[in-house]
């Protein structure tokens, strides 16, 4: 089983992260509900280790466009069956959330990783839970919020604006204690970004990797793979926008990232992701080997 630090040591290691998406909400973007009880989700959750996955991400709340906030409690409530059973398999787990009693709650019954979309904004008092548990802390870039985060993103240079964010956010969670190898860095490909803000982040995915810590990317089946790869199932005559069909942009994305630096991937779809990125660092590593040789046999 992948070790928390099997995971933050991966820009070292270079082995490509899977992390596999469980939403428990009946208003997720992708899987709208599939998962809300949770037989189902603890299934899900044991189908993607079984496929693949090196950590689950359990989240409580959807932050997809447009949605609403969900308190504590109801995060608590929603987690307090599955999170047990999918600690129970060893595998590591992260626990998708922005308030710190939820993430008390989740790194008591076995969580390793608070993965914050906030950047540890919306509750003063995650930074110093993540610094006394100990836990690895992802911090993203999100512009506004959830409810809002869509209308009319701008950005003088988005590269540099993220990064700025990022090294803030950095800055904030030592200042709280956090360890600096325990931090994960995500530039939040779709909180708040155009299709041409995204392609402009993967394209500098190395600006981020530069920053010495783990780069998170979570492209999987958003909105603006649909916008590029024109990816729609039609429907009484509607092209309606389907998930499931941005699966082969997903890939593209998280292997380009990949090979531009970053090493964790939130994805859906396990086996489609295992596969190319574990081609993606067979093809690295052959790729460094060979420069290897090439150096040596020039040697006298």
């Amino acid at each position: 089983m992948t070790t928390l630090d099997d995971i933050l040591d991966s820009p070292r290691t270079r082995r490509p992260m899977v992390m596999g998406i469980v939403n428990l909400t009946p208003d997720s973007f992708s899987d709208g509900g599939r998962f809300a009880s949770p037989a189902a989700a603890v299934e899900e959750a044991r189908r993607m280790i079984d496929q693949g996955a090196d950590v689950i991400d359990l989240g409580a709340e959807s932050t997809r466009p447009g949605s609403l906030r969900v308190g504590a409690d109801e995060q608590i409530a929603r987690l307090r069956d599955v999170l047990p059973a999918v600690t129970a398999t060893g595998a590591a787990v992260s626990v998708d959330t922005t308030l710190a009693p939820v993430a008390a709650f989740a790194t008591e019954h076995g969580a390793a990783l608070i993965n914050d979309i906030s950047a540890g904004r919306d509750d003063p008092t995650m930074l110093p839970l993540a610094a006394s548990r100990r836990t690895g802390l992802v911090l993203m870039h999100m512009l506004g919020q959830p409810a809002t985060m869509q209308h009319a993103p701008h950005y003088d240079d988005v590269v540099a604006d993220v990064r700025a964010f990022l090294l803030e956010r950095i800055a904030a969670a030592r200042q709280a204690g956090v360890e600096a190898g325990r931090i994960i860095l995500d530039p939040g490909i779709g909180f708040g970004k155009t299709a041409e803000h995204n392609l402009t982040l993967l394209a500098n995915v190395a600006e981020f990797a530069k920053l010495g810590l783990p780069v998170l990317i979570g492209a999987s089946r958003k909105r603006f793979l649909g916008e590029v790869t024109a990816a729609t199932r039609h429907i009484h005559g509607m092209a309606t926008p389907c998930p499931a069909d941005r699966v082969p942009g997903t890939i593209a994305a998280h292997v380009a990232a990949y090979l531009a630096g970053a090493t964790i991937f939130r994805v859906h779809d396990v086996p489609s992701a295992r596969a190319s990125l574990d081609l993606a660092a067979a093809v690295r590593r052959q790729r460094e080997n060979a420069g290897t040789r090439r150096c040596g046999e020039g040697q006298s």
